[in-house]
């Protein structure tokens, strides 16, 4: 694996850490839709994301990540249509979707 692909992982890794500080051990979506710095700062945490699954992508396609246009789509819409977020898809996918790209990833750093 190429040595910048494993530096995005390591991003991704890390922003899906930052994702977890912030909501801490009490998940609960009243507070997070309560909290306007708290989903900013989740809402950049996907933008990195993102953004680097969309520069593995480039780099080598055939890394193995179950979600990865639904994560590049995201991303672009969290960037592009701002005004426009799901506050409810967000979480979703906080709850549905990000540990199974936990797992993926730290198998793939591993």
């Amino acid at each position: 694996m190429k040595l910048e692909v494993k530096k995005y992982l390591f991003d991704i890794k890390e922003s899906i850490d930052s994702i977890e500080s912030y909501l801490g051990e009490k998940r609960d979506f009243n507070i997070y839709i309560s909290n306007k710095m708290l989903r900013r700062a989740i809402e950049r945490e996907f933008e990195i994301i993102g953004e680097a699954m969309n520069r593995i992508e480039k780099i080598d396609s055939s890394i193995n990540i179950s979600s990865k246009k639904q994560i590049i789509s995201m991303r672009n819409r969290v960037i592009h249509g701002y005004d426009k977020i799901d506050n409810e898809i967000v979480w979703g996918t906080i709850v549905r979707h990000l540990p199974k790209l936990k797992e993926e990833i730290n198998i793939l750093i591993d």
